[in-house]
């Protein structure tokens, strides 16, 4: 059982984010717990995506603050200020969280086992045979034994994404992100990426989801939040927010999606 004095997974206070004149993200607050899964909804250019990418420090906030584990990311205070954290800093906090993209984003001219092995190499220093062998295994657990000597033209559209699952993976992350992993998918395929992280939730590995498949975040969310104009609307346990939401907004929305 999880402590009470536990920080959350990740914790977000007051963050804001602006592009020139256009405030993305307003004050948002939101606490994940460790090993929950957290998913977010809400109409296109609500900030969702964005949020994620805060998180991952693909976007540096505007305001507001990030901790992960209960560490601050990307600064440092001292003295009461802010002082941004070097690169290299930043790029070790990274390694943290996994992030699964809507696009594959894999190298074309490595097969899938060396898409995956790159970063434990690269980044970690793992030895090759050990990355190897854990590459393996990652792509039998996301269901994809055998086709590690494939390159990402020899494969579906799912199948790619469930290499690019595995690659997150491989990093040993304590949080994974996914920004709407499937819908750059065929509808056929859909379903084979939705099966691999609904496995992984069940393992316990802490996960924030940005997705437009409802039925899908019902199932799977510990947490679900709904977001409009760079808010956090409502939020809650998946069936109050689905099944009786209270903001109007909301409503509108789910009236048009359900």
């Amino acid at each position: 059982m999880e402590r009470l004095d536990t920080p959350p997974a990740v914790d977000l206070q007051g963050i804001h984010k602006f592009y020139g004149t256009v405030h993305a993200l307003r004050g948002v607050d939101l606490s994940i717990k460790r090993g929950d899964v957290c998913v977010a909804i809400g109409p296109s250019g609500s900030g969702k995506s964005t949020l994620l990418r805060c998180i991952n420090q693909l976007e540096i906030v505007s305001a507001g603050r990030i901790f992960l584990e209960g560490e601050l990311q990307g600064y440092t205070e001292r003295d009461g200020k802010f002082h941004p954290l070097p690169p290299r800093e930043v790029a070790r906090q990274r390694r943290r969280t996994g992030m699964v993209f809507q696009g594959f984003n894999l190298f074309p001219h490595k097969m899938a086992l060396e898409n995956v092995t790159e970063g434990p190499i690269q980044v970690k220093g793992q030895k090759s045979k050990e990355a190897r062998e854990r590459g393996t295994a990652l792509l039998e657990r996301v269901g994809l034994t055998g086709l590690g000597d494939r390159y990402p033209n020899q494969l579906s559209g799912g199948q790619q994404q469930r290499v690019a699952i595995a690659r997150a993976l491989a990093m040993e992350p304590e949080v994974m992100l996914f920004d709407e992993p499937t819908s750059a998918l065929d509808p056929e395929l859909v379903g084979e990426v939705l099966d691999v992280i609904t496995d992984l939730a069940k393992c316990g590995i802490t996960m924030m989801l940005v997705t437009h498949e409802i039925g899908f975040a019902r199932k799977v969310a510990d947490h679900l939040i709904f977001m409009d104009q760079g808010a956090i609307v409502e939020q809650g346990a998946p069936h109050d927010v689905l099944d009786d939401p209270q903001n109007p907004r909301t409503k509108a929305f789910l009236s048009k999606v359900l």
